[in-house]
């Protein structure tokens, strides 16, 4: 009788994942134009569970713009786009034999609707490639991940407008062609279903500019798996054996209780969680999402093609995997329908430590689409201080890693073909949702605070030299 491997694969992807507009900075060089993530302004005004990128108006757009005042730390952040060489040969010392980062869209169409794209950027992204194969590293290229040129946003009202789709195609096959010799795994859209948490910075739509907002975001949504469908016929003409993926943000929930009423709901919600990832891996709309929008009052508006686009499917699918909720029958028909899990102890920013719904949630993907699976986010925010001796005994992010790894191999051991794992931010990072410095993530420690002062050197903390012996036994030794 056959039996699931009891290990990590030989060639499984140890790697670390980062996003453009959270590191590179240098945001007006280049030749780079304006990104809906250069307007992110950190508030030390406001509660840190309830800082975000949600809802953006034209308003908000241009008083960001003219702004002279206040902190944006993804236009300086830790300066990625002239240290890349130093960093990563920092990390390729833990041995990880994949780098996910993402190429910004900005920065080779500046206002995004150009048709010859910019060559001091695509320069750039050459040399930041080429570093990282030097560094014995696989590229895994998220082609959208927050970057989206400001222009597309107020000019044409974000992803609710068609011409998106134009837009979009064009810069995929213009990255597809330039790197097509350097880049074998693509990622299409960053954690396409967040639509609400990341609102503007997904799908950039002005909010003041839509009649109905939630009918423009899910219109928006649509339009981009158009696009991303294309996207995936034009790559395997370009080059048939790339390695096309989609990824989510894993939101999936826990009913509240075991009352049916309950379950039902947490299947309801989860279904709306699975809608982009069951398109573009199936090849076809399912048909929970036409009673969704037909209980939701929206009409979603297709092309002629759009159908037969779907057809074009991915190669493999990935989500990034930080916390789980719950939700239940009566708040589900809220505007906040989940909430904690009073069985999970959390962190500052109300995420809580839940390893065994990695295991849960790789079995729920595995099961729905028989694909391999890359977890492309894991990990947690966490205020750290250098001690007198410039270190950082982060044992607290060891066990985190630790457990969720454990469950990832037990989710091996279960039959799932997991085959990479990325823990988010392995070197410190502006925080995507609140724009922060102090919520990091890294096995590297950067000295730069939230108003962007201090000496930007580098720190292995405590949690480098343990991934380093992870990656090395191939997970074994924990």
């Amino acid at each position: 009788m056959k039996k699931n491997p009891k290990t990590f694969p030989e060639n499984f992807f140890w790697g670390g994942a980062v996003a453009a507009n959270q590191l590179e900075g240098a945001y007006l060089e280049g030749g780079k134009g304006l990104s809906v993530a250069d307007i992110n302004r950190f508030r030390d005004d406001i509660d840190i569970k309830k800082k975000g990128n949600k809802e953006i108006s034209m308003v908000d757009i241009e008083e960001a713009l003219n702004d002279t005042d206040g902190i944006y730390p993804k236009r300086t952040a830790i300066d990625f786009y002239h240290t890349f060489e130093e960093d990563l040969a920092l990390l390729a010392e833990t041995g990880m034999n994949s780098f996910r980062t993402s190429i910004s869209w900005a920065r080779i169409f500046p206002n995004g609707d150009e048709t010859e794209p910019n060559e001091e950027g695509l320069a750039f992204y050459d040399r930041l490639l080429d570093a990282i194969l030097k560094n014995g590293m696989e590229p895994l290229i998220t082609i959208s991940h927050y970057e989206m040129p400001i222009y597309l946003a107020t000019e044409y009202n974000g992803w609710s407008n068609r011409k998106m789709i134009d837009f979009y195609t064009n810069f995929a096959e213009t990255v597809f062609k330039r790197y097509k010799n350097k880049v074998n795994y693509w990622i299409l859209v960053n954690q396409m279903n967040l639509i609400t948490h990341e609102s503007f910075n997904h799908l950039g739509i002005p909010s003041d500019r839509v009649e109905n907002l939630i009918e423009a975001k899910y219109q928006g949504a649509h339009n981009e798996l158009v696009a991303c469908s294309r996207a995936i016929k034009i790559g395997k003409e370009i080059r048939p054996d790339f390695q096309i993926g989609m990824m989510s943000y894993y939101g999936n929930t826990y009913p509240a209780t075991c009352k049916p009423e309950d379950v039902l709901a947490s299947l309801k919600y989860n279904q709306m969680e699975f809608f982009y990832s069951d398109i573009l891996s199936r090849g076809k709309y399912p048909n929970y999402a036409y009673r969704f929008f037909e209980e939701k009052g929206i009409n979603i508006v297709f092309g002629e093609q759009d159908e037969e686009d779907f057809k074009n499917t991915v190669d493999f699918v990935t989500f990034s995997y930080y916390y789980t909720q719950i939700t239940d029958a009566e708040r589900i028909q809220t505007d906040k329908p989940t909430t904690t899990n009073p069985y999970l102890k959390q962190n500052d920013w109300g995420w809580s430590y839940d390893p065994i719904g990695l295991r849960v949630a790789l079995n729920e993907w595995y099961d729905r689409y028989q694909l391999p699976i890359m977890i492309t986010e894991n990990g947690m925010g966490f205020y750290e201080e250098l001690d007198k001796n410039k270190c950082i005994h982060d044992n607290y992010r060891i066990d985190f890693f630790k457990t969720h790894i454990t469950e990832m191999k037990e989710a091996i051991k279960d039959g799932v073909e997991v085959i990479g794992f990325y823990p988010w931010g392995p070197i410190d990072l502006v925080s995507c949702s609140s724009s922060e410095m102090s919520k990091r993530y890294g096995f590297i420690y950067v000295d730069l605070d939230d108003y962007g002062r201090g000496s930007g050197k580098r720190y292995k903390k405590a949690s480098f030299d343990w991934y380093k012996q992870v990656v090395k036994s191939n997970g074994e030794k924990l």
